[in-house]
């Protein structure tokens, strides 16, 4: 059968738009569902939400997914999952509330249950047994306080701890991040002593400014304290993390540029890593460790920067080898306050950036952990975004280290 020249390029127009919509179709595949935390517009009580953005599984770019929706309050500045990614939980600080969502296979978030805290609510994070959430807030008084969990919905109160110095009961204490164990066998929380650290106001304690809160989880979920604890922990921490394997805990001293690094003893002591503290960029203020816990990866929020470390499996020492500079610096949009690395693969890492009203997207090489953009980077947001997290697409599998 012969066709005339017409019918040729119709057939060959034919045949390529197929080939491009196929293509078009194919071309992004969601990896993970990233939910960012903002305000739904730009007054100081304008209500909270959720956005969803999908990640491309080759390039790491991010599109808007399911709708936003409100996130149960004002001001949400902190958000956690649960390690079967079914369930997401955020706190609003100026609302004094916690709220819980489902997370469907598709992203969708829906509301299930709220708890009100006595204090404004700053850090939330939840055990990798989805059996206690753990939230702080503060001050005046700062507390740790222990939900239970069934089933991802918030039961009742099962342990509270005021957070307050032995030899300073009456120093106000400001509470800025919380963690748990991956072996769900201790919780630790970071936080600065005001009456002793007050930059353009007045100080009232000879305390040292900056401590870690370490607790062991015992039966029922009973908190006791650690031996020694408080830790000294800089001037002001504001964000901790500990590696998948139990062994080392990292926080982050806005105030000194620093990174403190600990080990972690049996009864969930803590010891520093000899060779610290270790240099950051300016105004260090969220941090996180790969899924694999080889590399560490801090959010400056002056310099608008990423610093990135590997991890020595052996001491836990940081080092900053895989840092770069000038023209090839892990640069963010404006003020990054927040970070988090992908699940699925281990291969991106995603800011929320405060100022900037958007996330700022970085590939991660898994040989040298070194970051480069990700493709039109960054994506717009709405106003001050203040959390991230990210959980797998559907039933993919994740990239995990065994204790």
């Amino acid at each position: 059968m012969k066709f005339n020249k017409l019918s040729q390029l119709f057939l060959v127009s034919t045949i390529g738009l197929s080939v491009a919509t196929l293509l078009t179709s194919c071309a992004y595949v969601t990896i993970d569902y990233v939910f960012v935390a903002n305000s739904a517009g730009s007054g100081s009580g304008s209500a909270g939400q959720i956005q969803t953005f999908d990640a491309d599984s080759s390039t790491g770019a991010l599109r808007s997914g399911q709708p936003s929706v409100a996130s149960g309050g004002n001001n949400p500045v902190s958000i956690a999952v649960t390690a079967d990614y079914s369930n997401l939980y955020v706190v609003n600080e100026a609302s004094s509330n916690v709220v819980h969502f489902s997370i469907s296979g598709s992203g969708v978030l829906a509301q299930k249950d709220v708890v009100t805290t006595s204090t404004n609510p700053v850090s939330v994070a939840v055990n990798t047994a989805g059996t206690y959430l753990y939230v702080v807030s503060g001050p005046s008084p700062a507390v740790l306080t222990e939900y239970s969990l069934s089933s991802g919905t918030i039961g009742s109160v099962t342990a509270q701890e005021t957070l307050a110095l032995p030899s300073y009961a009456t120093d106000t204490i400001v509470p800025s991040g919380v963690n748990v164990l991956a072996n769900n066998g201790a919780v630790y929380v970071s936080a600065y002593d005001q009456s002793a650290y007050n930059p353009g106001g007045t100080t009232t304690s000879s305390a040292n400014p900056g401590w870690v809160f370490g607790y062991a989880v015992g039966s029922g979920g009973a908190l006791t304290p650690s031996a020694s604890s408080p830790y000294k922990a800089g001037v002001k921490p504001s964000a901790l993390v500990s590696d998948p394997t139990n062994r080392f805990l990292y926080v982050t001293d806005f105030a000194s540029n620093e990174l403190i690094g600990y080990t972690i003893q049996s009864g969930s002591t803590l010891d520093f890593l000899i060779n610290g503290p270790f240099k950051t960029g300016n105004e260090p203020n969220a941090i996180a460790i790969d899924p694999r816990g080889i590399y560490l990866y801090i959010s400056n929020g002056l310099d608008s920067t990423v610093s990135a470390y590997v991890i020595s499996l052996s001491t836990g020492t940081p080092s900053a080898a895989i840092n770069v500079t000038g023209s090839q610096i892990n640069s963010t949009d404006t003020t990054p306050v927040a970070l988090v690395v992908d699940p699925a693969l281990g291969r991106f890492v995603y800011t929320a950036n405060n100022l900037g009203n958007s996330v700022s997207g970085f590939r991660l090489n898994p040989t040298t952990g070194a970051l480069t953009p990700t493709q039109t980077t960054p994506y717009p947001t709405g106003a001050q975004p203040a959390a991230i997290a990210a959980v797998p697409h559907g039933n993919h599998s994740i990239q995990t280290t065994s204790p």
